[in-house]
């Protein structure tokens, strides 16, 4: 069981945007100390230098909610603090259950953040950084998704725009989410534009972009030549064509930036020892290992079995009983980024791995829905890859089977 005894004060933090109110007890006193931390970088390091020099040698203890990233940052360079990450949640829930008329206050927030930790020691743990390296992929990682998914936003923008006056460039490229695609419609935003075009321009515009087949270009300049207006209204093209212009525009600077992560991405996954593990997962690719690596992290003993990571990522339901009633749901608080990425992985292992498929099929058979399925699947793969990561083993496809094989399970059924 953790205790804050251990430490020689303990310090609780409410964060604001530009100041933090903190409440501040040392070990074996009973009176508060009540201060305000002003949020700059020399401000904190003088406080922090000053805590060094009143308790020297000694660790302080420090309780701050989990989603004030930056102060949690500036806190990391001084290993003589040991932070206690509190969900904003349980935070609101134990202000609430302590004062149901709602009263909220700065310095009370910080003394209760430090009562909670205090009084409730066995479910808060100290935070243990992975290393620069793992924390480092799992920002770019991240970061990386949240550029797809500005460019499913352009590309949804993009797509809308050229349905009013120009949807026949939709019908020419298999994708749109592309460079070519973005460069030919900033060459040629119109039809009009594109039937006007020389046919020795626009073969040498798709061989420059790798498209070498014949039959391919041939029946893109047929399309192109036989193609019959949507609409001549100049009070529909003029603003739709400024709108796709600055949509293709920002489409084409996200997929460059998307090209940078990948390739920062792919170097440093490549250095870390259980990159292994990873790329010989069915289905995870060069994109989804490296988000896998960062879910279960490096160090083993942060979860202790499949279950408790199944409960952390969010992949485990939630079961509420009240009476004659019980209900099972899904399970709101956790990190969002790490189930998004363990249900999407799974997801594409239903193309890659036998069982899995059979056991998507089997659970759709049972009346689930696709979302549910997977979400069985998901808790199903855990359970696996909780213990090649273990292990240090990385997993075999064939290996499982006679496994399953062993074991009469039904999936091998047919």
């Amino acid at each position: 069981m953790n205790s804050l005894h251990q430490f020689a004060a303990a310090i609780g933090i409410d964060w604001a945007d530009k100041k933090h109110d903190l409440c501040l007890r040392v070990r074996g006193s009973e009176s508060l100390e009540f201060s305000v931390l002003k949020h700059a970088p020399d401000t904190i390091e003088d406080w922090a230098n000053a805590l060094r020099d009143r308790f020297p040698g000694q660790q302080v203890a420090v309780c701050l909610e989990s989603r004030k990233v930056p102060l949690i940052h500036a806190l990391l360079k001084y290993d003589f603090l040991v932070l206690f990450p509190v969900n904003p949640q349980t935070l609101a829930r134990y202000r609430r259950a302590l004062r149901p008329s709602r009263a909220k206050d700065d310095p009370t927030d910080a003394e209760l953040i430090l009562d909670l930790v205090q009084r409730h020691p066995e479910h808060f743990k100290p935070w243990k950084p992975e290393r620069p390296e793992i924390r480092v992929l799992a920002q770019l990682v991240e970061m990386r998704r949240r550029l797809v998914a500005d460019k499913v936003r352009y590309t949804n923008r993009l797509t809308a725009s050229l349905k009013n006056y120009y949807p026949q460039a939709l019908q020419w490229f298999t994708d749109i989410d592309t460079l070519v695609f973005c460069q030919f419609i900033e060459r040629w935003p119109t039809l009009q534009k594109a039937q006007k075009a020389r046919e020795e321009s626009l073969r040498r515009f798709f061989a420059d972009h790798n498209s070498r087949y014949p039959d391919v270009i041939n029946r893109r300049l047929k399309a192109i030549r036989s193609a019959t207006s949507l609409t001549d209204d100049p009070g529909v093209i003029e603003p739709n064509r400024m709108m796709v212009d600055a949509l293709v525009h920002q489409l084409a600077l996200v997929l460059g930036h998307i090209r940078r992560f990948d390739v920062e991405i792919a170097k440093r996954f490549a250095k870390l020892d259980d990159a292994t593990l990873f790329t010989s997962l069915p289905g995870a690719g060069q994109h989804l290992a490296p988000r896998l690596l960062v879910v279960f992290g490096e160090d083993r003993s942060r979860f202790t079995s499949a279950d408790s990571m199944s409960q952390y990522t969010g992949v485990a339901p939630v079961t509420e009983r009240s009476g004659n009633k019980s209900w099972v749901h899904w399970r709101y608080c956790c990190p969002k980024f790490l189930r998004q990425s363990l249900i999407e992985w799974t997801n594409e292992t239903i193309r890659f791995s036998f069982w899995a498929k059979a056991f998507y099929q089997q659970q759709r058979q049972h009346g689930k829905t696709h979302q549910m399925a997977i979400r069985s699947l998901a808790f199903k793969w855990i359970r696996i890859l909780w213990r090649c990561w273990q292990d240090r083993k990385p997993y075999d496809e064939g290996k499982y089977l006679l496994t399953l094989q062993a074991k009469g399970s039904s999936l091998l059924a047919n």
